[in-house]
């Protein structure tokens, strides 16, 4: 501090410019400050997943049906979705940790208010205002992450981050049907508030705002009201159409059609406006960095493959080998302890090995688990098989979380890091929603298209299904059944087992899906740009 002075002197004399000043640092440890922001991430993310399981005791208590109940989830999603983008926006209206600050509040309340809700009405109006305050809280963290830490450890922050994103889907369903199951479906809201109230007091007294995410003034007088009435509209519209679409028959639904006109009015709408607006929410130019183009795309087919593959190998479980829902969500797990171990040790190799590199070799083995998975897939697999199956389906995901976010952040400037996580946060949710819905899609459809292959194959006459009746009849009969019921008991569970066959083939034809977009997304990674080793600072090119 003595020389300093000096320094400066020296530099006039020489006519030299001064020394560029000391980088922002956080008062406190930014591991200690990264787990507090992490933890309060990790609790919106399970939100997202938990209730899952819970959605027959809910309604049954609550007295609706289960396609009503549905809209429990739906709703969390909707308000999420349209919050994320514009997280980087309230950032500058609010500054950053107080805007964290509301936004845990929003969700904590929101929270205890779900778990006393008396009618179904309640608990969808107060999953609004839950999905509302979480969906800050995601990119909020990942930005404070990024600030927080020096270059060299960026890479480690974001696998702590990683942790949160990719685990927390994972345990949410095995959690919630296990405090349904002991407890109630109303601690699945009431665990999340000792944990709000703690993450409150955490953040209010460690975080701290950096230079360019202090609250910028005059920002309040300038609200983009149309833009915040667009994104509502055709980022609302996209949610709803992915989580009922399905269940509505897609566009033989003049309900889903409607949703998806007014997702796409709304979005395009929402893109022209942004551009000519003065003060826009979203900053839509940042799109014209191609690179920044590449991971939103990157991160939306991650967000895709992640939970599609996180739905489908339960949901063949339980619905034809028999599992709970808790004895599936067992299956999970060891990809969950391999995620936990291998996230840090990329966090570590992203400072050494250039993230297009890792996110290349990351969907070339994503590419081989999904294909993999479509030839091991089988009607009479075992548990241990089961959970093998799913650490080599996840091996691939670990190496792509952390890099793709290192390249997000490449040639962006200091002050766009909130606006990045958020857009790149919201990308990979939709992803997750689109995922979710693409599996049931496929899987019903490609089924119907098996199960009248394989019904074709079953006529009158075969020599094999002769003999395959009779002995099942002769079983039946023995039981106790007599001989003309025991026929058509025989007839029925063939019948269920081409049905479950054909099933099988459907899944065997989406986790080949999958891994045909890894392979395109493989060959879309050496595009990337490099990024600086040891953590992606961000300089404007």
């Amino acid at each position: 501090m003595a020389d300093s002075p000096s320094a400066l002197e020296a530099a006039r004399t020489r006519n030299e410019p001064p020394p560029p000043p000391p980088a922002w640092q956080p008062k406190f440890n930014p591991w200690l400050i990264g787990t507090v922001v992490a933890g309060a991430a990790f609790m919106e993310v399970l939100d997202t997943s938990i209730a899952n399981v819970a959605l027959p005791y809910i309604g049954g208590n609550l007295g609706a049906s289960t396609d009503q109940s549905t809209w429990i989830l739906t709703s969390y999603l909707v308000s999420n979705a349209v919050v994320l983008p514009i997280s980087g926006w309230f950032s500058g209206l609010l500054g950053r940790k107080r805007f964290f600050i509301v936004c845990l509040t929003i969700f904590t309340i929101s929270s205890f208010l779900c778990g006393i809700a008396p009618s179904l009405g309640a608990i969808i109006f107060f999953r609004v205002l839950q999905g509302a305050g979480g969906g800050g809280l995601q990119p909020l963290a990942q930005a404070i992450l990024a600030d927080s830490f020096p270059p060299e450890k960026r890479g480690l922050a974001f696998a702590l981050y990683a942790v949160t994103v990719i685990v927390a889907p994972t345990v949410g369903p095995t959690l919630g049907g296990w405090i349904t199951d002991n407890y109630s479906w109303r601690w699945i809201f009431f665990i999340n508030i000792p944990v709000g109230i703690l993450s409150l007091l955490l953040i209010y007294r460690l975080i701290e705002d950096p230079p360019w995410a202090t609250r910028k003034a005059g920002v309040a007088s300038r609200i983009d009201f149309i833009g915040i009435s667009l994104l509502a509209i055709g980022v609302g519209a996209l949610q709803i159409m992915l989580d009922k679409g399905q269940e509505d028959d897609w566009f033989g639904s003049h309900f889903i059609t409607t949703l998806a006109i007014l997702a796409v009015v709304g979005l395009v709408s929402l893109v022209i406006w942004e551009l000519f607006t003065k003060n826009p929410i979203i900053d839509v130019r940042m799109y014209k960095n191609l690179n920044f183009v590449q991971a939103n795309v990157m991160i939306f087919i991650l967000g895709l493959v992640l939970f599609a593959a996180l739905v489908m190998l339960p949901l063949f479980l339980q619905s034809f080998l028999g599992y709970t829902a808790q004895s599936a969500g067992l299956v999970l797990s060891g990809g969950g302890l391999l995620l936990l171990f291998m996230t840090p040790l990329i966090g570590i190799l992203s400072g050494k090995i250039q993230a297009k590199y890792l996110i290349a070799f990351g969907w070339f083995t994503v590419a081989l688990g999904m294909f993999y998975s479509s030839r091991a897939l089988q009607l009479g697999l075992s548990f241990r098989a089961a959970a093998w199956l799913r650490v080599f389906q996840v091996f691939g995901l670990s190496f792509l979380f952390v890099p793709i976010n290192l390249s997000s952040y490449v040639g962006m400037p200091p002050e766009k890091s909130g606006s990045v996580a958020g857009l790149i946060n919201f990308m990979r949710n939709m992803g997750s929603s689109v995922g979710t819905s693409m599996v049931t899609t496929v899987i019903a459809r490609r089924a119907q298209v098996h199960q009248v292959y394989l019904v074709g194959n079953v006529v009158p006459g075969d020599t094999s299904l002769s003999d395959a009746l009779a002995g099942l009849t002769a079983r039946v009969i023995a039981s106790g059944v007599d001989a003309v019921q025991a026929g058509k008991v025989a007839y029925a569970l063939i019948y269920r087992t081409v049905i479950a066959q054909a099933t099988t083939l459907a899944y065997v034809d989406t986790y080949t899906l999958l891994g045909t977009i890894a392979v395109v997304m493989f060959g879309l990674s050496f595009f990337l740009k490099k990024n600086e080793l040891g953590g992606p600072r961000p300089i404007a090119e």
